[in-house]
């Protein structure tokens, strides 16, 4: 999977897009700046997938990525059945402007609302 560096060590980055991962999951909101909204877009959507598949073992590998157990649970239990007929795109990345302090073009990456069913 190609992925941009971030300035930062292979283990330090990891850890760094798996507790912003957790995070977004969390929470269905984060800001930081755009290239790692980027990929925090991507590997969150990758975890909604696993969601959806709703195997044990799909649970052991979103667990093996998730810093905390009962964010799993919420996706599995709550986040990803609301994307059932969803085929993707699970998440959008906003773009703020540059922050103040060295012009970093920020962004907001949240969680997509998901439109209720018009034949219901």
């Amino acid at each position: 999977m190609p992925m941009k560096k971030l300035g930062r060590p292979t283990a330090h980055r990891n850890a760094m897009l798996r507790g912003m991962v957790t995070y977004l999951l969390e929470n269905g909101k984060i800001e930081t700046t755009l290239t790692r909204a980027k990929e925090v877009s991507a590997l969150a959507d990758k975890m909604i997938t696993l969601g959806k598949e709703h195997t044990l073992a799909s649970y052991r590998r979103a667990l093996a990525y998730i810093t905390k157990e009962d964010v799993a649970k919420k996706l599995f239990d709550i986040i990803a059945p609301q994307y059932a007929d969803v085929k993707g795109g699970y998440t959008q990345v906003y773009k703020l402007g540059p922050r103040r302090g060295d012009g970093a073009e920020m962004a907001i990456v949240r969680l997509v609302a998901v439109k209720a069913n018009a034949a219901e």
